[in-house]
């Protein structure tokens, strides 16, 4: 196997499958339960807020943020392929670019060595 080999396998992107049948189910459940938990705790908040506690504020925003964050998190994890990006390669700066060659040579030179020892591995 090369080096472009190597470098290209490393970088590969594996798609992630979506979730369907029984894990989805299950996921939709899940959802369901933690926004019913969101909306009673936000409803139970409110009702202490308007009475007084002024503590209970505080929870009033935090019970909707919670709920939002737990339908952001189910669609990940029923779309884990998500929104794809660009790659690019990494920027390096300029005074590395020699040891960068040179790392790169070295990992030519060490999979031209294994290509050529393999076969007398085989024979062993």
């Amino acid at each position: 196997m090369g080096n472009d080999e190597v470098e290209a396998g490393a970088t590969a992107n594996v798609a992630a499958k979506r979730l369907t049948g029984t894990e989805a189910l299950k996921a939709h459940v899940t959802l369901a339960l933690g926004l019913a938990l969101c909306v009673t705790a936000f409803v139970f908040e409110i009702e202490r807020a308007l009475g007084g506690n002024d503590l209970s504020w505080a929870y009033v925003f935090e019970w909707p943020l919670l709920g939002a964050f737990s339908v952001y998190m189910w669609w990940r994890v029923i779309h884990p392929e998500g929104p794809t990006r660009a790659s690019k390669e990494p920027t390096l700066a300029p005074e590395f670019d020699g040891m960068l060659a040179a790392w790169r040579e070295h990992q030519r030179d060490l999979a031209r060595n294994q290509e050529s020892t393999s076969p007398e591995r085989e024979s062993k």
